[in-house]
């Protein structure tokens, strides 16, 4: 069947100079220009896979604008790092054929190139980047850690490899207990990194029970009017801020957002980005269970400052505080992330998979059929996701299938909030 697929998309299909494509002019403030498809134009190119080959990093390459040439140097926009290509080839499946050049809607690849996944390249006389696919922010996180110590070398290769392949795919380290957190989309997601460790890299790794990558918000405005001052034998520390914080719209792009209204200079201009860095540093960590804080508008209004004992770290120190009380009278709320799930079964067993997502805080939101099968769609709590693979082979013999995508995130269950506090509170009195 692949082939008749392969005839039907030349056939039907746009063809590349039917596509309009805009590439974004970094030099004139990231101006939208249009990309022709014109193998004599200045070349635009966007690296949009990397795969590890038996040669080295094996870089698929879209040629927007202009030719690729072997040989020619190419400018890595995102770097700034010039590079030569030594080597391009058309790929057949497995089999690679090495070509001279490629035009302006030819997927190429290439060898030899350093480079991250969505990186733009051009031949030096533009500025262009190519506009990224949308990366959501991980929703799962688990921790892994190499089963020997000898394998280190070799997990560490491997997370340097796939961060570079997978931008969805984020890897940071606990700041207490030093152990690697591998964050991505979903179960599944994590589990085949895990295992691609294992098959290519020969590192068997132990892998921490999944967090659910929660957020917190507030439901109302609240005042602030906070007051630092400390005086010891030198010179002291003095900041005032009055203000408020309040929920952003629901359709804001951003979410979080800053507001200057002080008039004058109570607080000298100065401090007022110190005080923007104190609010940052308060939403980065919410007061019920320590995670980001989304949602929220700070307002500075007015405050006052000393000639001698006002400083930066004085008026990020008060903001910081300020902000974090208001929160507390802001009536917050813990939100975990909601997927969008479509699970497709015959459709002998709806029933049970009906019943089924019901159990996990599922919401159905639509049911169709498709020849003798079933395509359920639901928003689910991911908490609740949590071994579904295994289940949804169980209940429908094998025969049973889902995808699941972020939606949103949504306030949790009040119950569920005091169980998430109680267990920061423990957490946090283990630690201390």
């Amino acid at each position: 069947g692949v082939q008749p697929l392969l005839d039907g998309v030349v056939d039907y299909l746009p063809s590349p100079e039917e596509k309009e494509n805009h590439a974004l002019d970094l030099d004139k403030g990231e101006e939208q220009v249009k990309i022709t498809c014109d193998a004599d134009a200045p070349l635009v190119a966007l690296a949009f896979k990397l795969e590890e080959g038996k040669f080295g990093q094996l870089t698929y390459m879209r040629v927007y604008q202009g030719t690729l040439k072997r040989g020619m140097n190419i400018t890595n926009v995102n770097s700034g790092k010039k590079i030569k290509v030594p080597r391009i080839v058309r790929m057949h499946s497995d089999d690679m054929e090495d070509i001279e050049s490629a035009g302006a809607g030819e997927v190429v690849a290439m060898f030899g190139i350093e480079c991250s996944s969505m990186d733009s390249f051009t031949d030096g006389s533009v500025n262009y980047a190519m506009t990224s696919m949308f990366v959501p922010e991980p929703v799962m996180s688990i921790s892994v850690t190499p089963d020997k110590k000898s394998n280190t070398a070799n997990f560490g290769k491997a997370l340097a490899k796939f961060g570079k392949e997978d931008p969805t795919l984020r890897i940071s380290t606990d700041p207490i207990s030093k152990q690697t957190i591998l964050a991505g989309m979903g179960e599944l997601h994590l589990e085949v990194y895990v295992e691609r460790m294992k098959r290519e890299y020969d590192v068997t790794c132990v892998t921490g029970r999944p967090s659910v990558n929660y957020k917190e918000s507030i439901a109302k405005k609240a005042e602030f009017n906070y007051l630092h001052k400390k005086q010891t034998g030198g010179s002291g520390q003095y900041a005032k801020v009055i203000g408020f914080v309040e929920p952003l719209e629901e359709d804001a792009e951003e979410t979080f957002e800053w507001d200057n209204r002080v008039v004058g200079t109570n607080i000298p201009p100065e401090y007022i980005a110190s005080c923007e860095k104190g609010a940052i540093d308060a939403s980065s960590k919410g007061g019920l269970i320590g995670m980001e804080v989304q949602g929220m508008r700070v307002v500075l209004e007015d405050g006052a400052s000393h000639a001698v004992d006002s400083s930066d770290m004085a008026f990020r120190y008060a903001m910081s505080q300020a902000v974090r009380e208001a929160m507390a009278k802001a009536n917050p709320s813990v939100l975990e992330p909601i997927m969008k799930l479509e699970v497709v079964a015959p459709q002998e067993f709806q029933g049970t998979i009906v019943s089924g997502l019901n159990r996990r805080m599922g919401l159905i939101q639509n049911s169709s059929t498709m020849d003798d099968n079933v395509i359920i769609e639901a928003d689910v709590p991911l908490s609740q996701m949590f071994g579904y693979s295994t289940d949804i082979r169980s209940i429908t013999q094998g025969k049973g299938e889902f995808t699941m995508e972020y939606k949103d995130h949504q306030p949790v269950q009040r119950d569920q909030q005091a169980e998430l506090i109680k267990a920061f509170k423990e957490e946090q009195e283990a630690s201390a």
